[in-house]
């Protein structure tokens, strides 16, 4: 264990015994105080990552009943909460696309299509892993993206000329620059890109469920109306940072470099792929009735119009979720032949269980829990009440000040520790805050929770970013040089987009 993490290890433990023998402040509850002591020590674990993210989530499984905050048998159910499958059945999606390169044949499909010019084969591959970043994690996303940069970039640059001149060392600039740039693009755009959909990142996911128990009486937020106020976002975002770093983000304008028969590396890459087989069409089929579903189930409505959802069929459409849509969908690929056999001679289910048991990322799903127990701590105890009252004097500051406020404070967190973690230790402070001062807490949460997945200076700030740096292409230097003017961008862009489409299609 390296020594940060023993001081953070150290620091988790003196800040809980400190909290909880210290006199209880006047207003709040021993209950409250007690909460306060677990947020402070898995607040400092996460930040210092002393220990891996999901066993300090487990905490609270221990402690809370320990400590008389919640019963184990309540603590338990939050780490069963129906959106902890929404993810679940999303990611088993996921996986059918991986086990047969469906998502690897989408992407270059992309690529191959907006020609070998350099800045719309950046452009390709930022659409192309934005739009896969939807629906897989933008972990997978970027490892998948990868390797094809690192091909493209290998076997273009000896086939490269800027303004016309070609040469070793100009291969050596290409490489270092366009290479550059074009990682830096493959991470931003799926890091942009996963907030499209509440599948997309599971950042997404555990902010949702934060809402879910510590606000229960406002509105849930569905499927389609994440992707409503999201998705014009990263329509909005994405093409920004592509002409930012394609203008900007290296000393070679990408304008100047040429390249011949680029098209030709794309070519070869989908020829080792085949035909398409059964059972990539049936992973495309499943996924886009999955989609269908998620969009239709509750009735749209469209300023005065208004589309019925499919859930009013049904006697209680109230108990049906996205998640029960995502099981049943993920549980068809387990039940359907593929077609092809194993070496054994029996035919392969489209899914099946040694896959799923081994690609689901288990931790994050006990980190969902693990916060969603600490959030319904400190909402159920009062804390979050106390929280506000000591945020009065923020009540009549401006909410052009207050929400840019609370997204930079997202944005240096996340760039020091976990997107998801950082999600869970602001959302209740920023919720109580937005009670406090009277504004619509769904104001200032949404837009704080996009901006810990638009972290885009640091490696440590989200995988996609820690991804491509391990390349050891791209130094910090280079990656801070790029990530702080996006994030700059992203502060003015994601606060006044949220506001306009939530007041739209969300009520506040």
């Amino acid at each position: 264990m390296t020594q940060s993490k023993i001081t953070g290890l150290l620091v988790g433990v003196v800040l809980f015994i400190a909290i909880l023998l210290a006199p209880t402040p006047d207003g709040m509850t021993a209950q409250a105080q007690c909460a306060a002591a677990v947020a402070a020590l898995m607040s400092a674990w996460w930040i210092s990552e002393a220990t891996d993210i999901a066993v300090t989530a487990l905490l609270p499984i221990a402690l809370f009943p320990a400590l008389g905050v919640m019963s184990a048998q309540e603590v338990a159910g939050h780490y069963a909460e129906h959106i902890v499958f929404l993810y679940l059945g999303g990611f088993l999606i996921a996986l059918g696309m991986e086990r047969w390169n469906l998502h690897r044949r989408l992407a270059l499909g992309v690529i191959r299509r907006v020609g070998s010019r350099p800045s719309l084969m950046m452009l390709g591959f930022m659409l192309a892993t934005a739009f896969l970043s939807m629906w897989i994690s933008n972990t997978a996303t970027t490892m998948m993206m990868l390797p094809i940069a690192l091909a493209v970039v290998n076997q273009l640059s000896d086939l490269a000329s800027i303004d016309g001149e070609r040469d070793e060392a100009t291969a050596d600039r290409i490489r270092n620059n366009f290479g550059v740039i074009l990682l830096l693009g493959i991470a931003y755009a799926a890091s942009v890109g996963g907030i499209g959909t509440i599948i997309g990142s599971p950042t997404t996911v555990a902010f949702l469920g934060f809402l879910e128990t510590s606000f229960p009486d406002e509105r849930r937020i569905a499927f389609a109306d994440w992707t409503l106020v999201c998705l014009p976002i990263v329509i909005v975002f994405l093409p920004i940072c592509w002409l930012y770093l394609a203008r900007f983000g290296s000393e070679i304008s990408l304008h100047r470099i040429r390249f011949a028969g680029g098209t030709d590396v794309i070519i070869n890459e989908q020829r080792k792929l085949g035909s398409m087989r059964f059972a990539e069409k049936y992973v495309l089929g499943v996924s886009s009735v999955t989609a269908l579903l998620w969009i239709m189930r509750r009735p749209l409505e469209l300023g005065s119009i208004r589309i019925p959802g499919w859930s009013q069929l049904f006697d209680n459409p109230g108990a049906l979720q996205d998640s029960t849509v995502a099981m049943a969908m993920a549980s068809i690929l387990f039940l359907t032949p593929s077609g092809q056999k194993d070496a054994e001679g029996r035919m392969q289910p489209v899914l099946d269980w040694h896959t799923a048991a081994h690609g689901v990322p288990w931790g994050v799903v006990f980190l969902f829990g693990g916060g969603f127990s600490l959030a319904a701590a400190i909402s159920e105890t009062g804390l979050a009440t106390w929280i506000g009252s000591q945020l009065a004097g923020l009540e009549g500051a401006p909410l052009w000040l207050l929400v840019p406020m609370s997204c930079l404070m997202a944005v240096l967190l996340t760039e020091t520790t976990s997107n998801i973690a950082t999600v869970l230790m602001l959302s209740p402070v920023i919720g109580a805050a937005a009670v406090e001062i009277g504004v619509h807490p769904y104001l200032m949460l949404i837009p704080s929770a996009i901006m810990a997945n638009f972290a885009f200076m640091l490696p440590v700030a989200t995988p996609p970013n820690a991804i491509v740096f391990s390349s050891g292409w791209i130094s910090i230097p280079q990656m801070l040089r790029a990530g702080v003017v996006l994030d700059a961008i992203a502060l003015v862009i994601v606060p006044v987009m949220v506001y306009a489409l939530g007041s739209l299609f969300l009520g506040f």
